[in-house]
C-alpha cells in the first residue's frame, strides 16, 4: 500500500515515514501543502496522512483542493489543532478521520487500516477473496480457514495489494509501486521472487499469472 505522508515537522515525520515502512508500507514524505497537488497527479496513492499546519499552503486548504477535483483518496488529518471547530471543519471538508498529536502510532495504523477497509467495501478486519484471508493487523495469511502463515513485510504488501482488487490483473509496475517508496532501489526479480514466495507458503493456484500482463487473485469462490 502506497502512503503520502505530508507532515512538515522533521521529527514527527521521520518517525511516522520509518514506523510505516517498518509496517510494510510504500511511503513518500513531503513537507510543504503546495506540494500536494502536483505529487497527486505524478503518483497514486492509497492514503494520504495530512498535517493541517503547513507551509506553503494550509492542509485545510489541501483538503479541499482536493475533494474539489472530485478525488475520492482516503484521507486521514493528523494534528495538533485541537478544537472543536477544527475537527468539525475538517472532518466535514471531506476528511475521513481525525486524529490529534501526539497520538500513538498502533491507534495511527489500526484507523489507516479501518479508513483502507472502508474505501474497499470491507467491514471486516480481514481482508479474503474467499479462498485467501489476510490479516493486516498481524500480517498473516491462510488459505480455505487453515492455520495462519506469516508472511515477510514484502510478501504481505505485494498479496494485500492482489487482494485488495481481487480479480484484477495488477502489472509488474504496479506491484513494484505499492512495494517501493521515493528513493528506494527497484530490485528487477523482486515481484517474480516474492510471487515464488507466496506460493510456496500458501500454494501454487493462489495466484495466478496472466503471461504478459501481471498477476491475479481470483475474484472469489
Amino acid at each position: 500500500m502506497r502512503v503520502l505522508l505530508v507532515e512538515d515537522d522533521a521529527m514527527i515525520g521521520e518517525t511516522i515515514r520509518d514506523a510505516l515502512k517498518d509496517e510494510s508500507y510504500a511511503v513518500d514524505w513531503i513537507q510543504d501543502g503546495s506540494m500536494v497537488a502536483p505529487t497527486l497527479k505524478a503518483q497514486q496513492y492509497d492514503l494520504i496522512l495530512l498535517d493541517l499546519g503547513l507551509p506553503g499552503k494550509d492542509g485545510q486548504d489541501v483538503l479541499t483542493s482536493i475533494r474539489a477535483r472530485q478525488e475520492s483518496i482516503p484521507i486521514l488529518i493528523i494534528t495538533a489543532r485541537d478544537t472543536l471547530s477544527d475537527r468539525l471543519q475538517g472532518l466535514d471538508g471531506g476528511a475521513d478521520d481525525y486524529v490529534l498529536k501526539p497520538f500513538e502510532l498502533a491507534e495511527l495504523l489500526a484507523r489507516m487500516r479501518a479508513i483502507i477497509r472502508r474505501k474497499g467495501g470491507c467491514a471486516t478486519p480481514v481482508l479474503t477473496n474467499g479462498a485467501i484471508s489476510l490479516d493486516p493487523a498481524t500480517q498473516e495469511a491462510s488459505v480455505h480457514a487453515g492455520p495462519p502463515v506469516s508472511l515477510t513485510g514484502r510478501e504481505f504488501a505485494l498479496l494485500h495489494a492482489l487482494l485488495i482488487r481481487p480479480g484484477a490483473i495488477l502489472s509488474r509496475s504496479t506491484l513494484e509501486d505499492r512495494i517501493y517508496g521515493w528513493g528506494e532501489e527497484i530490485e528487477s526479480n523482486m515481484v517474480d521472487f516474492l510471487i515464488h514466495a507466496l506460493r510456496r507458503k500458501l500454494g501454487n493456484d493462489i495466484i495466478k499469472n496472466v503471461r504478459g500482463v501481471g498477476w491475479r487473485v481470483s475474484k472469489g469462490n
